[in-house]
C-alpha cells in the first residue's frame, strides 16, 4: 500500500525537522550562554542598587536597557568609567542616552 517513494519522502522530511530542532536547539543554548555572560559582566560592573534600577528599566523599556547595558560593558572595557557603576553615575549614563524630549505647550488665545 505505501508508495516507496512517498515513504522516502516522508524519511528525508523527518530529518530535515530533526535537524531543524537541533539548530533552534543549539541557537537557543549560544542566547543562554551570551546572556550569562552579559549577567556575570553586570555584576562585576553594577553596585546591587544600580543593577536594580537596570532590572527597573528592562521592564519598562527592553531596548534602551539592552542598549544600556552594551555600553556599560564598552565603557569598561575601555576603562572610561570607574568599576563598580553605582546609582547615581547610571543615571547619568542613562541621561547621556536618553533622547532629550520636546516640551509642547498649548496656548490658547
Amino acid at each position: 500500500m505505501d508508495d516507496p517513494e512517498l515513504e522516502a519522502l516522508r524519511q528525508r522530511r523527518m530529518q530535515e525537522l530533526q535537524q531543524q530542532a537541533v539548530q533552534q536547539q543549539q541557537e537557543e543554548q549560544k542566547r543562554q550562554q551570551v546572556e550569562m555572560q552579559l549577567q556575570n559582566a553586570m555584576r562585576q560592573i553594577l553596585t546591587p542598587e544600580a543593577r536594580d534600577r537596570l532590572n527597573n528599566i528592562k521592564l519598562a523599556n527592553p531596548q534602551m536597557a539592552q542598549q544600556l547595558e552594551m555600553q556599560l560593558v564598552q565603557l569598561a572595557q575601555s576603562g572610561r568609567i570607574p568599576v563598580p557603576v553605582d546609582d547615581a553615575m547610571l543615571r547619568n549614563i542613562l541621561g547621556q542616552i536618553t533622547p532629550k524630549k520636546r516640551e509642547i505647550t498649548i496656548e490658547r488665545r
